[in-house]
């Protein structure tokens, strides 16, 4: 989900940063043109470290900027489909849940919760099973497994579907019970065979 990256570029320096020590201006510029921009490939760029420069820097007749090699480090955001999270619920809503990612929120759709019928109550404010009476609420640690991510525009655009429906996922004590389920369920299933 986070990845740091080297990467090598061109930056052009104009006049005003020439007072500034060099690679603060590098880091200035760079942290402008990357930081918060979302691309496909590589995800959102939160961060730029590391900056150091890589030659004397040239300077073009007609232009009074300056452009210098730079190698620099940046920590990316990119969410997988597939990837299990271990992460913590930040909002409850009609609709769902949000679940902290990072820089962003993910979204686990009413359906995608639980097996079980799911109501909200705005009073606590929670989801509740109908019939397991479990609850999901703002605080609440829990597993999910991203399930769609749109990349697009800027950070703020950035979509993250996630599912907690899958055994093993969920609320730690909602995944105990269930194996306890099917413990159960098994060991009746054998002593019925028994019995034939």
């Amino acid at each position: 989900m986070f990845n740091l990256l080297h990467v090598k570029d061109k930056v052009r320096v104009p006049p005003r940063y020439f007072s500034m020590r060099l690679e603060d201006a590098l880091t200035e510029l760079l942290s402008e043109k990357y930081e918060r921009v979302v691309d496909k490939e590589i995800g959102v760029v939160l961060s730029i470290h590391n900056v150091e420069p890589k030659s004397e820097g040239i300077i073009i007749p007609g232009d009074p900027s300056a452009y210098f090699d730079v190698e620099f480090d940046a920590l990316v955001f990119k969410p997988m489909v597939n990837e299990v999270v271990k992460t913590e619920v930040t909002e409850v809503v009609e609709f769902g849940a949000f679940l902290w990612l990072g820089p962003v929120d993910g979204l686990v759709h009413l359906s995608q919760i639980t097996n079980d019928f799911l109501t909200y109550n705005r009073r606590i404010p929670a989801l509740i099973g109908k019939d397991t009476k479990r609850t999901l609420k703002k605080g609440d640690t829990v597993l999910a497994k991203i399930s769609t991510v749109s990349m697009s525009g800027t950070i703020k655009d950035v979509k993250i579907g996630l599912t907690m429906r899958p055994l093993g996922l969920g609320k730690e004590e909602w995944v105990v019970q269930e194996l306890k389920k099917r413990e159960k369920e098994k060991t009746a299933e054998k002593q019925k065979k028994k019995k034939k």
